[in-house]
């Protein structure tokens, strides 16, 4: 018999923590002088409250006919945590204490959570004071947030009512007490005030308010002795209540008279939103809005006033949440008694709340503290001993947005609802006006999202994601200098550190998404590029200098010498003065108008008393049943709301003590979404399990997999790196070694073959290391080319000529040329005269025109002058600069741009140009942090794409010039390229879920370690950014739906990728080894049925639809490498036979590989059916393909002989070509190739040089292009026309 399910686990996500009923001790409502007071009198004495009962989950323990009641008990203000009961319990009730407790014959405990201080509790219920009254009062609401010494919150919604106090009885502990009716005539109009508060780990303030404000109805009807009876059905409800998984699904419960509904919240990493957002906006105005985030990100003792108690939490949450997902980190007390006054006299930061009344004793007592006047919609600041304690102002910009966005805002219902009926309905009216919150709360939520993507959206600019390094002392110097005493204020705070780890840590939170889902275009594109950063045309156009914001703009025609201009301090803003011209910013005008997310519910059964055991269990049955109800109405696109209803159904299997059943629903959440996969429960699920369940488990595939995945391999991970280190100067000397992660951390160059060249240039003939005094030299360097470049504003006239995304990389002195008197200026396209005078504009040429370039002297009366000249292909007159000292330096950066420019047009690939300019930058900056005769040539050392051209023949062969389209490089930014394991491309659909740029084509590309990167393959610009699917090398992926795209990994894991979403919240998990090969339908529709195979010979078919595996089969032989469907039937290679199969895995044929082959260590490698009844098939370790005809598989392959390859790595089928990828020789280099067979003539047609390194995999786009990825050495993707 298998042992009884361990009782301490409880339902994890229930949503009370603890209730508690409050008053006044019974002892002080004796005397009828302690509360007569004189006729007409509005209030009688005070009084001291305390915690009359408390009501504490579970509260069903025993299975018997028995009655069970709540964790009640009376309690003693000196104890607290652990309350003991030891007067004689109530006849009428069976208490029984918790479970696995100590036991006494004469006591029980009672459990208090730790997190909850029942000593400071009456005064946060009644943080006004206690009194009681002469006539009956209204109920008041009123929110607490209680947070523990770990900084771990609770939150509590406390409801005061008044009861009349009656001469015959009170109640107190559950049980009526007679008391002698001695009391006056005049005490029969006394109302003494109580108050419930209920404890939820989860903010749900609207909902607890709905709540409380039922069971206050019943609390008004009720008897005094039946109050802890209505209380404690009322806590047993809610502890039964699971708070809702993160999503689209929201509870709803029906507490008489109300329909309560508990929301969920967006994602796991969002908070839970359950209070309107608008609260502040109808409380300050915008400009005061901002200055109150201003405090809070610079983490400043706030202390927010009022006389409404409820404003005071709810306004302080609102604020919380706007500053998502940035988390305010220090004290929090929204609500402070007149007793709790001193905590406001703290020196660190802090945000509480006081009552109004409290303004001007905490003004006088308190120095340097914000006070918030929510009444009053205002904001000042105490008295200081600091010199200055003024709050700083955000950036202009950013805030104008802001303020704009938020007037377009619609803040009250009623002008949406003067042109309709009214409601005749309760819940009706209830329902709209929730649905009119949600929307209005995501507009909110959007906008003050992207004030803080604009204010902080240039961090990125300035980290190092290897070494985990952010240049604070950069990304300040690039800030408006009206803007940096804000900055310098935020960097040094908590919450950006966090904020900084989160970035480094490459994160897709809220911010992060908001931040790609709002980047320019330029931003995009330089995304694709590592090269330095300069101001393009575009945006020197679009420039309007305000002297209130920013510095004057440098004009280069008119100042000669930029060294010498200083950047001038504009004078201090008045933040109720600003003003910004909306035409300078079309981004302000915008009003978002964002959609609420599509949101479901789900009616929660009732739960009917009395609550002994039976009615629990009819409970969780119907709540179960209820669950599969709703799961079985939903079709196959709806696995997100499916994933929400197995999560609730595996915490009430749980909650039932199927703890078995609760892993298999959790297991499911893998299929469905595995971003709720709850692994801290499961983990302490699994080690909950007793020793028969255990075996079980282990007997069960799934639940072996689930337990291996959270228990074992947790322990095998090492805790992530999170540490955050800021930019520093080196201070010693520095070997290559250390020099390269300098660099790296400077965030200059990142590429270290780059850094390795630099390193030889700066100790050309001295000892290879670098002291601290020449990197600083050279680091300052370039930092002010970088700064110059950034502030260079050119004529209008001139900027006409240039392209939008041209940018100017260099500037020479004022020098004496053929064409007129000027600085030369370097783009990458182009060099042009910037003429003296009135400025104008002269083509000097493009770089792609250059046919030579000189460096040479011209005789000047005695003197013999540097000269450069450079001639143009198309023109017969030689352009000659008189350079004079820069003479030497612009010939070796003009003739390294040049061949750039022709290796990229040879090769099709961009990511030359920008090599080269990285290359020409660090020459101008060895140069310059030299200064010695000798500068010029360790600049050479440089000129590596000079140097490439002179080394090997550049000439790329012409069948291979006319086939290549295009080349990108996914590993550009990273430290070293990286090979592409895997080519996915996925034509556009134009699909109402996407946005129009989400409907092109794509192409994905696996790198190492489960990168994924997604190109737009309308642009070849990057789609998405590099996110990870799981940790290991990736081995094939297929679009298996328009939304769904598959990858198969060595970890032997399926992962789903959404491609709207670009996230990966589906796995299957049903492989025991690397999973090698997918394959669908023939037909260009997506397949329905997809299957997949690992490397230990196992073949799964799998519904599309409902991920579930349709059949599974072994394959004889293992080493199963790939499969392909073809005529109904599954072509399966291993390494030593091909198997042709039917799908459920029966043999129809077999392909071994020869004895003569075997003998030499050969193996299978791949293979590809053709229309003309032909298996093709390579063989590892040889350069040859084999033809076999579909009629006879047992006569001899047709060889067909691959010159100069040593080794084939892939193959694919296009119209009637075969495509084979391997490593070879081209002109007496090893080459990643690729050769064209044609499948009639059975001849290769061409032998393309593809890459510097092997080729490692070859995709198809729509049978119109080839794309082929390489190796390590090189990581670039080539794309390819097809004939």
């Amino acid at each position: 018999m298998a042992e009884p399910a361990p009782q301490h686990l409880s339902l994890p996500s229930g949503l009370l923590e603890l209730c508690a009923l409050l008053g006044a001790p019974r002892d002080s409502l004796r005397r009828p002088e302690q509360v007569a007071q004189k006729k007409g009198a509005q209030n009688l004495s005070s009084l001291d409250p305390e915690v009359l009962s408390v009501f504490v989950p579970p509260f069903v323990y025993k299975e018997d006919s028995q009655m069970a009641g709540a964790s009640c008990a009376t309690l003693n203000k000196a104890r607290r945590r652990s309350l003991r009961k030891k007067r004689e319990k109530p006849k009428a009730e069976h208490w029984v204490g918790l479970p696995g407790e100590p036991k006494g014959l004469d006591s029980e405990d009672v459990s208090i959570p730790n997190d909850v201080d029942l000593l400071a509790l009456p005064q946060l219920c009644f943080p006004g004071g206690m009194c009681v009254a002469s006539e009956p009062k209204e109920d008041r609401i009123h929110f607490l947030v209680l947070t523990d010494v770990c900084g771990n919150r609770t939150y509590g919604v406390v409801a005061q009512f008044h009861r009349p106090l009656h001469d015959e009885y009170c109640f107190y502990n559950g049980r009526a007490h007679w008391e002698p009716s001695w009391q006056p005539v005049g005490a029969a109009g006394c109302f003494v005030p109580f108050a419930v508060c209920v404890i939820s780990r989860y903010p749900y303030f609207t909902a607890l308010k709905d709540c409380l404000s039922c069971l206050l109805t019943h609390l008004k009807l009720c008897k005094d002795f039946e109050v802890d009876d209505h209380i404690k059905d009322f806590a047993a409800k809610l502890s039964l209540i699971p708070s809702p998984p993160p999503g689209p699904l929201h509870l709803v419960f029906n507490m008489k008279p109300l329909q309560v509904v508990f929301p969920s919240r967006a994602d796991p990493e969002s908070p839970i939103i359950d209070l309107d957002l608008h609260l502040p906006f109808l409380c300050f105005r915008p400009e005061k809005v901002l200055q109150i985030l201003t405090c809070m990100l610079t983490e400043r003792r706030i202390v927010f006033f009022s006389s409404d108690w409820a404003l005071l939490t709810l306004v302080a949450e609102c604020f919380l949440t706007f500053l998502h997902p940035l988390q305010w980190q220090h004290t929090l007390v929204p609500i402070l008694s007149g007793q709790m006054l001193d905590f406001v006299m703290a020196p660190t930061s802090f945000l509480m709340g006081c009552h109004l009344d409290h303004f001007e004793e905490v003004s006088q007592e308190a120095d340097g503290v914000v006070l918030i006047n929510i009444d009053a919609g205002s904001l000042t600041c105490s008295k200081s001993l600091e010199i200055d304690i003024g709050i700083p102002e955000l950036p202009l910009l950013a805030a104008q947005t802001f303020i704009q966005r938020v007037q377009g805002l619609q803040l009250h219902q009623e002008l949406e609802l003067v042109h309709l009926g009214s409601s005749t309905a309760l819940q009706e009216a209830r329902e709209c006006r929730r649905t009119w919150q949600q929307r209005l709360n995501s507009q909110i939520q959007q906008i003050t999202l992207q004030l803080l993507v604009s204010i902080f959206r240039e961090v990125k600019n300035h980290l190092n994601y290897e070494h985990r390094v952010f240049n604070s002392e950069e990304f300040l110097k690039t800030r408006a200098p009206g803007d940096q005493q804000f900055y310098k204020q935020v960097l040094d705070t908590y919450m950006f550190h966090s904020f900084l780890k989160a970035r480094l840590s490459r994160r897709l939170d809220a911010f992060a998404q908001m931040e790609l889902c709002t980047q320019s275009e330029e931003d995009r594109l330089s995304g694709m590029f590592s090269s330095p950063r300069r101001p393009t045309v575009e945006k020197m156009a679009s420039r309007k200098p305000s002297p209130l914001h920013a510095a004057p703009r440098r004009m280069v025609v008119s100042m000669p010498n930029l060294q010498d201009i200083a950047l001038l301090e504009p004078p201090p803003r008045n933040a109720s003065l600003r003003k910004v011209d909306p035409s300078d910013y079309p981004s302000c005008r915008a009003v978002l108008d964002v959609a609420p997310r599509s949101v479901h519910t789900f009616k929660i059964p009732e739960i009917h008393f009395p609550l002994v055991g039976q009615c629990v269990r009819t409970y969780f049955t119907d709540f179960v049943n209820l669950l599969g109800k709703a799961m079985d109405l939903l079709g196959p696109e709806s696995s997100v709301l499916l994933a929400r209803y197995v999560y609730l159904q595996g915490l009430i299997h749980l909650m039932q003590g199927n703890l078995l059943g609760a892993l298999l629903d959790f297991q499911n959440l893998y299929k469905t979404d595995i971003r709720i996969f709850p692994a801290d429960l499961v983990k302490r699920t699994v080690e909950s399990l007793s020793a028969p369940e255990r075996a079980q488990a282990e007997r069960t595939p799934e639940l072996k997999r689930l337990i291996s995945e959270v228990v074992d391999k947790p322990r095998e991970a090492a805790k992530a790196d999170d540490h955050v280190k800021h930019f520093e100067l080196p201070r010693t000397h520095m070997q290559l070694e250390d020099f390269v992660k300098r660099v790296q951390e400077s965030g200059i160059v990142r590429d270290v073959g780059t850094i390795r060249r630099l390193f030889e240039a700066l100790t050309v003939g001295h000892q290879k290391q670098i002291d601290p005094e020449m990197f600083k030299d050279f680091y300052t360097c370039w930092k002010e080319t970088e700064a110059e470049a950034q502030e260079v504003a050119l004529p209008l006239s001139v900027m006409e000529h240039l392209d939008k995304n041209e940018c100017v990389y260099k500037l020479s002195s004022s020098v004496k040329t053929n064409r007129g008197v000027g600085k030369i200026a370097m783009t990458q396209k182009r060099l042009f005269l910037l003429t003296e005078g009135r400025p104008g504009y002269v083509e000097i040429s493009t770089f792609r025109n250059i046919e030579e370039v000189k460096s040479t002297t011209v005789a000047f009366l005695l003197l013999r002058i540097p000269t450069l000249k450079i001639k143009m292909v198309s023109k017969k007159e030689v352009f000659e600069a008189n350079l004079k000292t820069e003479c030497d330096l612009w010939h070796l950066m003009v003739k390294e741009m040049w061949v750039g420019k022709k290796l990229a047009d040879d090769h099709k690939d961009p990511q030359y140009i920008q090599q080269a300019l990285t290359n020409v930058l660090l020459m101008d900056a060895v140069v310059g942090t030299l200064q010695t005769p000798g500068a010029v040539y360790a600049a050479s050392k440089l000129s590596y794409l000079d140097k490439m051209k002179s080394e090997m023949p550049m000439a790329v062969p012409k069948t291979t010039s006319e086939t290549l389209k295009h080349k990108i490089n996914p590993s550009a930014g990273e430290t070293f390229p990286q090979a592409i394991d895997v080519l996915l491309y996925t034509p556009g659909h134009l699909d109402p879920a996407e946005k129009v740029e989400d409907a092109h084509p794509k192409l994905w590309c696996a790198l190492n370690e489960g990168k994924v990167i997604v190109f737009d393959a309308s642009s070849w610009t990057v789609h998405q950014h590099c996110f990870k699917v799981g940790t290991s090398r990736l081995n094939c992926m297929m679009m298996a739906e328009q939304n769904q795209v598959w990858v198969g990994s060595e970890d032997s894991v399926i992962y789903i990728i959404n491609v709207h979403s670009m996230s990966c919240n589906k796995q299957l998990t049903d492989h025991r080894a690397s999973v090698t090969g997918l394959t669908g339908h023939d037909g260009r529709q997506a397949p329905r049925e997809v299957y997949s195979c690992s490397s230990d010979g196992t073949v799964l078919a799998w519904d599309v639809s409902t991920l579930r595996v349709n059949s599974r089969f072994q394959v004889p032989g293992g080493g199963l490498l790939s499969i392909q469907l073809h005529n109904g039937r599954l072509w399966c290679c291993t390494r030593n036979s091909i198997v042709v199969v039917t799908t459920n895995g029966f043999l129809r044929q077999e392909l071994k590989i020869e004895e003569n082959f075997r003998a030499t260590g050969a193996s299978f490698l791949g293979f590809q059916l053709v229309p003309e009844q032909q298996l093709w098939a390579v063989w590892a370790g040889h350069s040859e393909v084999g033809v076999w005809s579909l009629d006879d598989l047992s006569q001899p392959p047709q060889r067909i002989p691959l010159p100069d390859c040593s080794g084939i790595n892939c193959m694919i089928r296009v119209k009637k070509q075969i495509w084979v990828g391997v490593r070879g020789l081209s002109q007496g280099r090893v080459k990643g190739k690729i050769y064209v067979i044609d499948t009639e003539r059975k001849t290769v047609e061409k032998e393309l040089v593809a890459h510097a390194d092997t080729v490692t995999t070859l995709c198809s786009a729509e049978d119109r292009y080839v794309l082929s990825g390489s190796g390590g050495e090189e990581g670039k993707v080539a794309i390819w026309k097809v004939e």
